[in-house]
């Protein structure tokens, strides 16, 4: 506390003593100690301070070193870019200066008729440099187009649902409809065709998978958003593809050799489901699987066949 004597003046702790002989120099210690405590706690805010406006300064500065990385990466790419696409200087051709002869002597024709081989050597050189021109100009045309979508089952958006209701289609014996939820705010209207399954009561309530990313479609009046997918070894054998124990709607099925995500809508035109339904197919062992990789729902299983193996899914 000696640091503190020359905070006070004197005479104040002389008054103390007067006024009050036990007790004035505790209190004078107590002015003391406070005094010292206000000191350590200025200079703690000083140093506080500045450490933020360290912080402050060391955070602009990376920003900086960040804007000027950034700004030398730009440089180096479009000198790269100019390098690689700046057309290359035409090949010098040096021209045989024309034999004379001996005895002949110069005209003045003579010195105007050299003038259009040059002309012509000058044209050619020019219309080179505009095809090598041409050339390059089309090459980042061609590394622009980006490459076609790879034709694998993991365009396919495949879901699990479950059937809400089901009835027959008003105007088809051998289709009927669908009303499922996939998980999203309202059940999609799905049309299929069942063939002779005449117990369609035993659908409701069922899970079941569909291929969601298909185009909306009228079959005989009715929308169907949906494609609902079934495994059969013949029209008469039909069953629904069944997800594993514990699926919910809305769960994707994937396929672990062929990740990515799913096209947002498969267009018509290019015919994906056309070209890999051939290769969705039903194991020995009633796996439903795309070139020996299963349908996948992750964490609760495979999707199966209730009872056929070998055949088809479509």
């Amino acid at each position: 506390m000696d640091n503190t004597d020359n905070l006070f003046n004197p005479s104040l702790a002389a008054a103390l003593m007067k006024l009050d002989p036990e007790d004035g120099e505790q209190i004078m210690e107590y002015f003391k100690t406070h005094a010292l405590l206000a000191r350590e706690k200025a200079l703690l805010q000083s140093s506080v301070r500045e450490q933020k406006k360290l912080l402050v300064e060391n955070a602009k500065l990376k920003k900086d070193i960040e804007q000027l990385r950034v700004q030398l990466q730009d440089k180096q790419r479009r000198r790269t870019a100019k390098a690689l696409f700046s057309p290359a200087p035409p090949p010098s051709t040096c021209s045989p200066a024309p034999s004379r002869p001996v005895n002949q002597a110069p005209s003045p024709a003579g010195a105007t008729a050299a003038s259009p081989p040059s002309s012509s050597s000058h044209d050619r050189r020019e219309r080179q440099s505009r095809r090598k021109r041409g050339e390059r100009k089309a090459r980042p045309d061609s590394l622009c187009l980006g490459a076609e979508p790879q034709l694998d089952v993991s365009r396919l958006d495949l879901r699990v649902g479950r059937i809400l209701s089901v009835r027959r289609h008003p105007l088809a014996e051998m289709l009927s409809v669908q009303e499922v939820d996939v998980g999203e705010n309202a059940p999609r209207t799905v049309v299929s065709k069942l063939g002779g399954k005449t117990h369609l009561e035993e659908l409701h309530g069922g899970l079941v998978v569909l291929l969601c990313n298909v185009k909306a479609c009228k079959l005989r009046g009715v929308a169907s958003q949906a494609r609902l997918l079934c495994c059969s070894n013949s029209d008469d054998l039909i069953e629904m593809l069944a997800p594993p124990t514990g699926s919910a709607p809305g769960d994707r099925v994937t396929f672990l050799n062929y990740p990515g995500e799913p096209d947002r809508e498969l267009q018509s035109k290019q015919k994906v489901w056309e070209l890999l339904q051939p290769d969705l197919q039903v194991d020995c062992k009633g796996v439903a699987n795309y070139k020996g990789c299963g349908f996948e729902v992750k964490g609760k299983g495979l999707c199966r066949a209730p009872t056929l193996t070998n055949c088809v899914i479509r």
